[in-house]
């Protein structure tokens, strides 16, 4: 058994391996963590913000054209000393990913998925295995979250079907509505934001596969691939 954080685990299947289950995701939203601004759109002109995504940059410079962006590495405490050591004017980090090191007293703006849609399968856990396991299947899958596991497929099947990698500017966000039924957002960029595409899609819960695979079909005819 190996648990992921699901933003990372290639979209290829691994042959002899698979995803066997997703507990319930976390807030998947991207945050804003800034000292001296309450916002986004307050930020001054030419701020400097912090983001090693090209998903996040792209994004951003389509809300924002002015920001500089400027990649950033190391773990989360070690980003906040770069900001709080006036390195940068803001950064850009995973909401569930601040939470969960207890660390959501930093958050200043969860950003809304108009302006930065979340990677794919951000805030989510897979739960992987070996195919032919069927004893540590059988438990694992006590751990599903039916909902979360569904709205992850359709986004990587969509990233699938885009053949897009983890690195590339798209932006997903799988949900249920209040009918039960899986709602998928898919969004392309091109990397200075100056292009985006997006297309939203409803479908059956149990078809999260083909969904994704709709969604990734209406961006590509409208550009995605030159993108």
């Amino acid at each position: 058994l190996a648990v992921h954080s699901l933003k990372d685990l290639p979209t290829d299947d691994v042959p002899g391996l698979c995803l066997a289950a997703v507990p319930e995701r976390a807030e998947p939203g991207d945050a804003l963590v800034c000292r001296k601004w309450p916002s986004l759109d307050e930020l001054p002109e030419g701020a400097v913000i912090g983001s090693g995504s090209l998903r996040r940059q792209s994004q951003l410079l389509r809300a924002r054209p002015d920001l500089k962006l400027r990649d950033i590495r190391g773990n989360v405490e070690t980003r906040l000393k770069k900001l709080d050591d006036g390195d940068f004017d803001a950064l850009i980090l995973a909401e569930a990913g601040l939470r969960r090191l207890g660390l959501e007293e930093n958050i200043t703006q969860i950003l809304p998925t108009s302006v930065m849609l979340p990677a794919v399968g951000q805030a989510a856990l897979g739960l992987e295995t070996r195919s032919d396991d069927r004893v540590t299947r059988n438990l694992v899958e006590q751990l599903i979250h039916p909902a979360s596991f569904a709205a992850v497929t359709a986004e990587r099947s969509m990233l699938a079907e885009l053949r897009g990698g983890c690195l590339a500017p798209i932006g997903a966000s799988g949900r249920t509505d209040e009918d039960g039924r899986l709602v998928l957002t898919g969004r392309v960029l091109s990397p200075d934001g100056s292009s985006c595409l997006e297309n939203t899609l409803t479908g059956e819960i149990d078809a999260a596969v083909q969904l994704g695979q709709d969604v990734a079909h209406l961006l590509i005819d409208r550009g995605a691939s030159r993108l």
